[in-house]
């Protein structure tokens, strides 16, 4: 299924909870993390859950738990065992053994994604991808590896490049979807469109979204063209033609197309 837009929403918000329903996004995440005070915990965690129940999120709903370091995180697991969630995001994941412990909490059938976020996770990156478990994503979480890297600010995120590749290459080794990191201006709309073109490049499935104006422009920039779609069209056209019966290559428009370019074409067009 596709994961093309991941929208972080403040559980604790239900002005914005509500709001999202109305939202074309592929995945909305309820956070428990970042965006609520420690305070705030367990009245987040209520209505996370609360909202769960009431459904009307569209494709698939998300809920990002406290680390299990924390003194919140187990308490969110096991609130979220009777929750109707689709997967459960689970931040600063850095060892195979945090993969197994999230599985074991949760409930049969709910996905796990864990975050990407710390030099540490990086340095275990095949462990933790190869954990197995529940785990079926990957969350690249740029402004916490950012600090911990103590990288210097760049447009287009040069000191990263090594590891939105290394956690891209990870994932698909594993059979795991992969999600690129966040864009903190909300208001630099080209900015934004360039680093969704950026995360396409590499190979990301989607990106991790802080607002309801982003939905959109992730969904184009994730989504396949009306140019890929037609090419796509005419690659398995061309292989399905009687001419084409036993052949591995062929020419098509001045190129040349190989089956692996019609297994490419097959699977843009299913995931329509």
């Amino acid at each position: 299924m596709r994961a093309r837009s991941v929208l972080y929403l403040p559980a604790s918000n239900e002005r914005a909870v509500a709001k999202a329903r109305g939202l074309p996004c592929d995945v909305a995440v309820l956070d428990l993390e970042d965006a609520v005070a420690p305070e705030m915990k367990a009245e987040a965690r209520a209505a996370a859950v609360a909202a769960a129940h009431e459904g009307g999120f569209g494709p698939r709903l998300g809920v990002r738990i406290n680390g299990l370091d924390t003194p919140w995180g187990a308490d969110d697991l096991t609130a979220l065992q009777g929750a109707p969630v689709d997967l459960i995001v689970a931040p600063k994941v850095e060892s195979a053994a945090s993969v197994r412990a999230l599985s074991e909490g949760m409930r049969p059938g709910v996905a796990l994604w864990a975050m990407i976020e710390t030099p540490r996770a990086l340095v275990d990156l095949r462990a933790i991808a190869e954990a197995g478990g529940a785990l079926k994503g990957l969350m690249l979480g740029v402004n916490d590896l950012a600090k911990d890297l103590k990288t210097g600010a760049s447009p287009d995120r040069e000191p990263l490049k090594p590891w939105l590749a290394a956690v891209v290459a990870h994932a698909r080794a594993n059979g795991l979807s992969v999600i690129d990191g966040v864009f903190n201006r909300i208001r630099d709309e080209a900015g934004f469109v360039a680093e969704c073109a950026q995360g396409r490049l590499y190979g990301f499935d989607g990106k991790s979204l802080i607002h309801p104006s982003q939905v959109e422009g992730a969904n184009a920039a994730f989504g396949p063209s009306a140019e890929e779609i037609e090419w796509a069209r005419k690659v398995v056209a061309a292989f399905a033609a009687p001419e084409a019966e036993g052949l591995g290559v062929l020419r098509l428009e001045g190129e040349m197309v190989e089956r692996l370019h019609l297994e490419q074409a097959q699977d843009l067009l299913a995931a329509l």
